[in-house]
């Protein structure tokens, strides 16, 4: 039974502007669905029970490319998440993304990851739209 899902894709944005972009929790609501907002180090977190006050942490190193993230729930339960940017030729980059599987019962485990990765390649893609928009009209 699989425990954990890794994805990947190539962006066409270079390295810098790409990495400052995903390593900035601020632009979560942009790019994912769990995310309503974000605010200094909480997050309004979208569930399928509703909306959640959650406690957020990014961990970013800029020269090594990781981008991880820490969420606490209000019950004290943490998830984690982790990924990893890396250049790839002129004006392009390599994201790559683990997601462990969620903090539900066994016999739902298979599911809920299966349900999250579907989820996690359409947020992949979207951050994509988004970077390569950004690149071609610069702010």
């Amino acid at each position: 039974m699989r425990t954990f899902e890794v994805q990947s894709l190539e962006i066409q944005t270079p390295f810098g502007p790409a990495f400052d972009y995903i390593a900035d929790p601020q632009n979560l609501p942009e790019w994912t669905h769990a995310f309503a907002s974000v605010r200094g180090g909480g997050a309004m977190m979208r569930t399928s029970a509703g909306t959640v006050e959650v406690a957020l942490e990014v961990t970013a190193s800029r020269d090594s490319g990781t981008i991880d993230w820490k969420i606490v729930f209000p019950d004290g339960q943490a998830a984690r998440a982790w990924s990893r940017l890396v250049p790839h030729g002129d004006g392009r980059a390599i994201y790559s993304f683990v997601l462990p599987a969620p903090p539900v019962p066994l016999e739902r485990l298979e599911g809920a990851l299966a349900e999250q990765a579907t989820v996690l390649t359409s947020e992949l893609a979207m951050l994509a739209r988004v970077l390569e928009r950004r690149v071609e009209a610069p702010a």
